[in-house]
Formats: structure tokens, C-alpha cells, sequence
């Protein structure tokens, strides 16, 4: 499965050139990853009491400059989960037009900061998002 998340772009993301600047990008991946897991019924602000999932890596490709107005679409897909950690992808486009794309590694961690294995039902939720054919 993909979890999908729309994204109007605001004027808060925007450059004085108009077009997004980068790091919104990034804080926008962030608002898909916060609410795949309010979909998936794991709530950061639950999760965060004991530790959390902070990014562990990241990489980002630009494909095309997004505008003030636009709406974006980011199409979040798991690639593989392991002991503690959730790699995933999210292709970020705009009328089917590549925007950006990003891989990452989530690490889910305990209240001290340590990775730690994902808990049963936590791995149950989002096994269903992986595809297993990439």
C-alpha cells in the first residue's frame, strides 16, 4: 500500500522568487511521516512520551520547482523494516509532474535515545505499507 498525504503549497513555503525553498520540502516529508502514523493509529504525540522514530538518513532529489498555489501530492511507500528501523520512499508531484524525491530511514528509538526493536503491533501496522517489489 501507499499512503498518500496533499499538500497545498502556502506562501510560507515560498522563496522571494516564488518557489518553494528547499527546506520546506523537508518539512513537509515531515508532516507526511507525522500524519502516516496518526493513519496508521500510532500518534507521534503518544509515541514521543517513550522515545520516537527520528530520521536516521535521508537523501533528497529536486526534480522540478514548485510554485505558491500549487498542489502537491506525496506518496509515502515503505521499502523494508528491520529490527528497529523503517526505510521508505516519498515521490512528491504536482499534477504528475515529479517535484522531489526522497529516500529515508526512520530509527525508532526509546526514551534514552537508543534504537530499539519496533514493538509487535507497531511492526504489524506497517508491514502492510511495504513493497516488496523494489
Amino acid at each position: 500500500m501507499t499512503f498518500t498525504f496533499p499538500q497545498k503549497v502556502l506562501f510560507k513555503h515560498c522563496d522571494p522568487a516564488g518557489i518553494v525553498f528547499f527546506p520546506r520540502y523537508f518539512e513537509m516529508m515531515n508532516d507526511c511521516v507525522e500524519i502516516f502514523f496518526d493513519h496508521i493509529g500510532h500518534p507521534f504525540e503518544n509515541m514521543h512520551k517513550d522515545g520516537g522514530v527520528p530520521t536516521g538518513k535521508i537523501e533528497a532529489r529536486f526534480h522540478a520547482p514548485s510554485r505558491h498555489g500549487d498542489h502537491l501530492l506525496l506518496k509515502l511507500t515503505g521499502h523494508r523494516i528491520s529490527r528497529a528501523t523503517f526505510d521508505f520512499t516519498i515521490e512528491t508531484s504536482c499534477a504528475g509532474q515529479p517535484r522531489m524525491s526522497y529516500a529515508a530511514t526512520l530509527v525508532f528509538i526509546n526514551a534514552q535515545g537508543k534504537s530499539t526493536p519496533w514493538t509487535d503491533d507497531l511492526r504489524a501496522a506497517l508491514t502492510p505499507y511495504i513493497n516488496n517489489e523494489a
